[in-house]
């Protein structure tokens, strides 16, 4: 049933003689309303879920609503990423990761209330601006770093890292969201489960072989920073089986008519590197010259790739 105010969307005219629109609020908007929630426009929107904009009264500030409807959401969702999903925001509490508020189970909805990112995701950012300055690709690739060593360090992998699950706030810092697809891990951490976004996946996900959960995100990491500089994608995910054999044959290939520095070509490479063994560890890209400029240059036996 739905609550109408004068039961139903229509004109009516005051005692002076005015046009007076009349709305109709739905169940769920009269009880968050009740619980201090304004709802507004719809910010982002999923296969299970929409986001909308939201006033708190009790925060006094804008905030991002995740709004999930059980009856559309298939049994696997309902049953197995959706529980994680809350369970591991529950736990996160970073300042480059989107802040969770509140959950609200309301009928068959639930409700996740979470921090307003107001500059939009990181891939709009770069349509709009093109390629991200390196001296600006540093911060924030730094602060995406921060997050998921926090995120590692406390067993949770993410598994949909991609620029469009990167919100910046209103001084554009990056703030990682979306946890739709994490879960924790313990030793050995060993999945041969593929969710997310094929453009981001690592070689041995794309094709069912066993790896170790956070290279999930080591892997998507490194497609991120290449599109953070380059402002393309390092790979063409149009054709997949393509994409593997290029990805296998290590052809990371850079244009040459949007120069970048050597130390971040090398830095890039060592992520996207096919061989897990030999993959960046996110300890190791935190030492990289790249990312800091003023440390000593490479050993020898280090050579820049490019």
């Amino acid at each position: 049933m739905t609550w109408l105010f004068n039961t139903a969307v229509h004109e009516a005219q005051n005692m002076t003689g005015a046009v007076v629109k009349e709305f109709a609020f739905s169940d769920d908007e009269v009880y968050l309303k009740k619980l201090g929630y304004s709802i507004g426009t719809t910010i982002g929107e999923g296969s299970y879920a929409k986001v909308k904009s939201a006033y708190s009264d009790k925060l006094q500030k804008r905030v991002a609503m995740k709004i999930i409807d059980r009856r559309s959401a298939p049994k696997d969702f309902k049953e197995k990423f959706l529980p994680r999903e809350l369970k591991c925001m529950k736990a996160i509490n970073h300042i480059n990761c989107i802040k969770l508020f509140e959950i609200i189970e309301f009928e068959q909805k639930v409700y996740i209330v979470m921090e307003h990112a107001g500059h939009g995701d990181l891939l709009e950012y770069i349509k709009l601006r093109g390629a991200i300055p390196e001296d600006r690709s540093r911060v924030m690739y730094r602060q995406l770093t921060d997050a998921v060593s926090y995120l590692h360090g406390i067993n949770i992998a993410h598994r949909d890292l991609k620029c469009e699950n990167l919100l910046l706030d209103y001084q554009n810092n990056l703030k990682v969201s979306d946890f739709g697809f994490s879960r924790y891990f313990e030793d050995p951490g060993i999945s041969k489960t593929f969710c997310g976004s094929a453009a981001y996946a690592a070689p041995e996900i794309l094709q069912g072989i066993p790896y170790y959960i956070p290279l999930h995100d080591i892997w998507a990491m490194g497609v991120i920073l290449y599109i953070m500089v380059c402002a393309s994608m390092p790979y063409d995910d149009s054709n997949v089986k393509k994409m593997i054999r290029d990805q296998l044959e290590k052809k990371v290939t850079f244009s040459k008519s949007k120069p970048i520095s050597n130390e971040v070509k090398d830095l890039i490479t060592r992520i996207l590197e096919v061989n897990v063994k030999k993959r960046y560890t996110i300890a190791q890209m935190v030492v990289h010259p790249w990312m800091n400029p003023d440390a000593p240059p490479l050993a020898a036996d280090e050579g820049t790739t490019t």
